[in-house]
């Protein structure tokens, strides 16, 4: 499995998650199965360029997402690409890769998404 965390800086294992999934510069790739590391340049609409996050980290062969916390819409964007979210990641890469696999992250829903991220998807409906 492939796994992305938004990354604060230049991304890598000792990068800080980032605090905002969708503005972070990069994503940190790990590969479960072969331990490979990579970093993705955050090139969605959110950074000046196009797209959402969720469609760049599909491309990629992201299956699983794991950061501190999103809004409802994203979660509902990343389901629909068969992206698995977790959230409560923090420090660096590398400690919420053993966040993730000591089972110490929350499986994301729409009923759980941040809700500072809530007021502005319903001002959006408006």
């Amino acid at each position: 499995m492939k796994i992305a965390v938004p990354s604060a800086s230049s991304g890598g294992l000792e990068d800080k998650v980032g605090a905002h999934f969708g503005r972070t510069p990069t994503y940190t790739l790990f590969d479960e199965e072969t331990r490979e590391v990579g970093v993705v340049e955050n090139t969605s609409h959110h950074m000046g360029g196009s797209g959402y996050p969720p469609q760049l980290l599909h491309d990629k062969g992201v299956e699983i997402m794991l950061c501190n916390s999103l809004g409802r819409k994203a979660v509902l964007m990343f389901e629909s690409l068969g992206i698995d979210v977790y959230v409560g990641a923090s420090g660096t890469v590398e400690n919420t890769l053993k966040q993730y696999a000591d089972g110490e992250l929350t499986k994301a829903s729409e009923s759980i998404a941040c809700d500072r991220h809530a007021f502005r998807d319903n001002h959006h409906k408006k």
